[in-house]
């Protein structure tokens, strides 16, 4: 030693240099997991967010998406699975203030019946959680939760709701569509149109083609044997099955020309957006419709599903309002 200089020996120096190695590592693995969100008294770590992000993250990135596509989406769907993930943390802690439980047997019994609802035996069923590796003891823990939950919502939301005879009168009334008889139509149309390399067709050579095509068709005469005596070049002229329309999705100068028509009629020739065309039904297909006492099940399980959606994101909502959350960026 001389003067105020200390020298440390090599030796004394690498130890010290491992110390350090040693010491930044520990305080690595201490961090590496982290809690992202606090829910009043439960915490969500990084670790659970990653997990429940990782099968849809892995489906992006196999997707080649441009990088900045990519990490849109990425950020996109962490964001909803964060909030999946709240939402959850936020139910659960209402369960266990209204200490709900479910038995083992009603566990059984729920597993039985997707074996069912899938024609799968005991041995199958297995063999397809393995496949997705999940154990049993996994499986029946998540079951275990999605009845829980289920039991919370019809606590707190589905004892609620109620469907009344006028609530479904008046779905009925307003969806004539879907119940009440209707007609639809099988069209085909013959169309003409210049190719789009002859600028020099004008639309009159269409119109005058198919205006000279219509009275032979009209008389029973086929389109493979009457196209040739108008063909030309230069023409696009052609016959094309459309399929089966009703008449409110038609354009209002389709709808025009084919309600006149019956079946197995030609329109004449009238100008629509692909350039002129001739229409003719094939077939006139009529629905059979249900009576409100045929779809009054139908209309109460629809509307009690939209009401329980709207009802729960309410609820849901308001619990989110009542709590304590921070999300920790």
């Amino acid at each position: 030693m001389t003067g105020n200089t200390i020298r440390i020996r090599p030796i004394l120096l690498l130890g010290m240099v491992m110390c350090l190695l040693a010491f930044v590592r520990d305080i690595h693995s201490e961090v590496v997991d982290r809690i992202v969100a606090v829910v009043n008294d439960d915490i969500i770590t990084l670790s659970e967010l990653n997990e429940a992000m990782r099968p849809y993250e892995q489906k992006i990135l196999a997707s080649g998406y441009a990088p900045d596509r990519e990490r849109q989406m990425l950020f996109r769907v962490r964001e909803d699975i964060l909030n999946q993930l709240i939402d959850q943390k936020l139910t659960d802690q209402e369960i266990a203030r209204y200490k709900l439980n479910v038995s083992d047997n009603e566990i059984d019994q729920a597993i039985e019946r997707i074996k069912k609802t899938n024609s799968l035996t005991d041995e199958g069923f297995r063999a397809a959680l393995e496949r997705e590796g999940v154990t049993m003891e996994a499986y029946r823990q998540k079951m275990k939760e999605q009845l829980l939950r289920a039991n919370l919502l019809n606590k707190e939301v589905k004892s609620k709701i109620v469907i009344t005879r006028e609530d479904v009168r008046k779905y009925y009334d307003e969806h004539p569509d879907l119940y009440k008889v209707s007609q639809s139509y099988v069209l085909e149309t013959i169309l003409c149109r210049p190719e789009p390399s002859r600028a020099d067709i004008s639309n009159a050579v269409c119109r005058n083609a198919l205006e000279t095509l219509l009275p032979l068709l009209r008389s029973g005469k086929p389109f493979s044997e009457t196209a040739p005596t108008v063909q030309q070049p230069g023409l696009d002229l052609r016959r094309i099955e459309l399929g089966e329309y009703r008449l409110d999705v038609m354009a209002p100068e389709i709808r025009d020309a084919v309600s006149r028509l019956k079946q197995g009629e030609y329109s004449e020739v009238i100008e629509t957006d692909q350039g002129f065309q001739i229409f003719r039904i094939t077939e006139i297909r009529n629905s059979q419709g249900k009576t409100l006492e045929e779809a009054t099940t139908e209309i109460e399980d629809k509307l009690y599903r939209e009401i329980l959606d709207a009802r729960f994101n309410k609820w849901l909502q308001e619990l989110r309002k009542k709590s304590v959350i921070k999300i920790v960026q």
